[in-house]
């Protein structure tokens, strides 16, 4: 990833790393996913979201919810 960007979450469970994503995208925080799935063996490998840094402290606050549940 390109310098400016901080990895803020990551899961091997593609639904929680969309549901992460739209929760940053409700509160107007741009992000990008990247996947580290294998392309053969897609049950190995981490998807990860990545923020701007200004935006981290409150990307992490918005995905403590993510966390509780």
């Amino acid at each position: 990833m390109e310098n400016g960007w901080t990895s803020v979450f990551s899961s091997s469970d593609e639904y929680l790393v969309s549901i992460a994503q739209d929760m940053l995208h409700n509160d107007d925080i741009e992000s990008v996913v990247i996947n580290h799935k294998d392309s053969v063996y897609v049950v190995w490998g981490e998807a990860e979201i990545f923020v701007l840094d200004e935006n981290k402290h409150q990307a992490e606050e918005i995905l403590k919810q993510l966390n509780k549940g």
